[in-house]
């Protein structure tokens, strides 16, 4: 068995699933349509829609299967994902990769299986809508036409779910998404009586970049600064444009010595991309940074603009 590759860009893809809010969730009949439509018109004894976590395949709609979710490690999907186009494994048994895979070998002793990646944009694939059969078969062209318009609708639906809890600019958390993930993440910091940093970014000479050098080159500069988050900051972090150019982060967990060593990375890297990127202007920032212990009596909201006031008093300084 080959265990499936881990995509280059993971930290952005699972930062987007993450916002969609959707892993670990009821089923829903908008779904659940699409795949009893997919069990019955291919004849397959499983349709799945499959969810990419970190270390697990999560099924947001099952039919045939009777588990709710796998190791990432055994999946066909963690395969699929890798690329964009339909992945299809006519016989599991004569395939290297999964001749001696647990779901291969074992029950549901998986044969035929083919993937259509569930894309978010070009390059983000958060899972897959995906169809299994104990009878190797052959996929023709008409077949495989009919599936990519089953997946494409379940794309538009998780779509619609992308479009309330994210910034279409730079595909971070919206303000929207990142109070729902903050005021998550502040329950369980003090559920396990850990403190919680928040920290408020501003850009500086936003506007100045705008009317000199034109919009584009202001989504240029949103959209490289919340790149730089998203690989900065963990994956337990939560990270969110709040709008304009002002962008927040939430570290779980944090003491003020990791959140001033993730800061002080944070900018190292933006004077790196400022050196190379060839641009006739600096990427400049105030940020505000302030730690909460988890019997703080304060809302999420209220945080942020402590957190804003120090960042306020960092710019004038």
């Amino acid at each position: 068995m080959i265990k499936p590759q881990i995509p280059s860009n993971e930290a952005e893809r699972l930062h987007a699933l993450k916002t969609l809010e959707i892993l670990d969730t009821a089923h829903e009949e908008r779904f659940d349509r699409v795949t009893r439509m997919a069990k019955r018109m291919f004849g397959v004894s499983i349709a799945l829609v499959s969810l990419i976590d970190k270390d697990r395949q999560w099924f947001k709609s099952n039919q045939g299967f009777e588990h709710s979710e796998t190791s990432r490690n055994i999946s066909f999907c963690g395969h699929a994902i890798n690329g964009d186009e339909l992945f299809i494994i006519p016989n599991a048994i004569s395939d290297k990769r999964f001749i001696d895979n647990p779901l291969v070998a074992e029950a549901p002793y998986i044969r035929f299986y083919a993937g259509y990646p569930l894309k978010l944009r070009p390059g983000i694939n958060i899972g897959t809508l995906c169809l299994l059969d104990p009878q190797p078969r052959v996929f023709d062209e008409e077949e495989q036409q009919l599936f990519k318009d089953l997946g494409g609708m379940i794309e538009q639906e998780i779509k619609l779910i992308q479009l309330a809890t994210l910034d279409e600019l730079t595909m971070i958390s919206n303000r929207r998404g990142f109070l729902t993930l903050a005021n998550h993440n502040l329950k369980i910091c003090r559920r396990n009586h850990l403190p919680i940093s928040f920290l408020l970014f501003d850009l500086n000479k936003f506007k100045a970049i705008n009317d000199a050098y034109g919009h584009h080159e202001g989504d240029f500069v949103l959209i490289t600064f919340a790149r730089i988050m998203l690989e900065t900051f963990r994956e337990c972090d939560v990270i969110g444009r709040l709008g304009g150019d002002e962008f927040v982060a939430v570290l779980t967990g944090s003491e003020l010595s990791q959140a001033q060593n993730l800061l002080n990375r944070f900018a190292a890297t933006i004077e790196d991309i400022n050196k190379t990127m060839n641009k006739p202007y600096r990427i400049e920032y105030s940020v505000g940074l302030e730690l909460f212990e988890h019997d703080a009596d304060s809302s999420v909201e209220a945080m942020i603009q402590v957190a804003d006031a120090a960042m306020y008093k960092n710019k004038h300084a």
